[in-house]
């Protein structure tokens, strides 16, 4: 989405904060680059939705020029660790810089709106694009594209509902509260789960199947083709805590 006005400077960085994959950038150092930025959260399924465009436009576009920023801030209690942050970084095969806002700094300065909330800067430092929550990736990469003067086709959907003009429905709102059972209706019904420590067997029973849990992260518990009304029966093992229930939208039937 074009921002209203094409004045809006890009917030510096954090001075203090920490960084993974790279020494730690500023914003001054990137004038005359463009620079992609995303708030994300390993945690939080949307987050993770996302993520495989953000990794394939850092490959794709680094080489012209593109600088590819992950924020990383924290949701859930799963995910408030650093060290778990890191660790997921590596599992999730992050190449790019990412920067770890743990105390939501960067996030004020920008005042974002939520998770993942996706910023394009121009060579100037002055917004060219953004976006909320998932969706728009056709039209971010070819604002992409026009900043860096290269033409390709853009990447395929990775998932029908991320197609352009695709009809979806609001899912069932995330759930904090115990139980982690009951009605809901969405396209995915996901789990934010960490094995608790010196848990020898971390598992959970998700409507009798066993989901074995090997670190912290969201875990996808059920998919529907489409959006659809269903019953979700979470049982937790003693060595499991789960932070939420959380949904996602899927197509219109």
């Amino acid at each position: 989405m074009r921002p209203p006005i094409d004045t809006i400077p890009a917030p510096p960085f954090p001075p203090a904060a920490a960084w993974v994959n790279c020494s730690g950038l500023t914003m001054a150092e990137l004038r005359g680059r463009a620079v992609l930025l995303e708030f994300w959260d390993f945690c939080r399924p949307n987050s993770l939705r996302t993520l495989p465009y953000i990794k394939a436009w850092h490959e794709r576009y680094a080489p012209a020029g593109l600088v590819v920023v992950s924020v990383h801030c924290p949701g859930f209690r799963a995910s408030a660790s650093e060290d778990a942050v890191r660790a997921a970084i590596v599992r999730l095969e992050i190449v790019h810089p990412v920067l770890l806002d743990s105390n939501f700094a960067l996030w004020q300065e920008y005042e974002n709106a939520g998770w993942p909330g996706r910023y394009l800067w121009n060579a100037a430092g002055l917004l060219a694009d953004y976006h909320y929550g998932e969706g728009g990736y056709e039209e971010t990469e070819l604002a992409i594209q026009a900043l860096l003067g290269v033409e390709r086709e853009p990447l395929r959907p990775l998932r029908p509902e991320d197609a352009p003009g695709a009809q979806l429905v609001v899912p069932s709102e995330e759930r904090r509260e115990e139980p982690w059972s009951g009605p809901y209706e969405a396209g995915g019904v996901w789990a934010v789960l960490e094995p608790r420590r010196g848990s020898e067997h971390a598992s959970v029973l998700v409507n009798g199947r066993e989901l074995t849990v090997a670190h912290p992260g969201a875990a996808l518990l059920i998919e529907h083709d489409h959006h659809r009304s269903g019953e979700l029966e979470l049982d937790l093992g003693d060595g499991v805590r789960c932070d939420a229930v959380c949904f996602t939208a899927g197509l219109a039937s």
